[in-house]
């Protein structure tokens, strides 16, 4: 690139004008920023459901009674069933229904900076045994919080910033 602009420079000198060179190129000027442009919204992928990070927002809740592993990740701007708002581990002999409720109510005021589910969303979960019990793990289960609308419909929408 730089050999044919010097033999367009030098050709355009030697045709004898006084007019000057014509520019062989133009470039935007540089400018500096102080953050990279935001990144795209990832698109839907399947992802198993006890792989679900907090603030992934899933397109149904798996049946995982019926034995369903995956489920669809969607960016939260997109209707969406529900979306994970806590992990937390918890010990296999307390991973039952009663204590999941506890943990989950009491791990949404940190998400949605409001003390109960109320205004219009109802808190659900999953629960996760990877208890091996030839391990020496005390917490082998982990609850997975969700939120839902109350009723069953859709979401649109982080509930983080509602």
């Amino acid at each position: 690139m730089v050999c044919v602009v010097g033999a367009v420079a030098l050709l355009t000198a030697c045709a004898g004008t006084d007019d000057p060179p014509a520019p062989t190129t133009s470039a935007a000027p540089l400018t500096a920023t102080s953050a990279p442009a935001a990144a795209p919204p990832p698109a839907e992928r399947a992802k198993s459901w006890f792989d679900l990070d907090v603030g992934d927002c899933i397109a149904a809740v798996p049946a995982v009674d019926l034995g369903e592993v995956t489920t669809t990740v969607v960016d939260c701007a997109s209707p969406h069933q529900a979306e994970v708002y806590l992990r937390a581990p918890t010990a296999v002999n307390t991973a039952i229904a009663d204590v999941a409720n506890q943990v989950c109510t009491d791990g949404l005021p940190i998400y949605r900076g409001s003390a109960a589910a109320g205004d219009g969303f109802v808190a659900t979960y999953l629960i996760d045994s990877t208890q091996d019990r030839t391990d020496d793990n005390p917490l082998p289960s982990t609850i997975i919080c969700l939120l839902q609308a109350t009723g069953g419909g859709a979401l649109t929408g982080s509930a983080r910033e509602r």
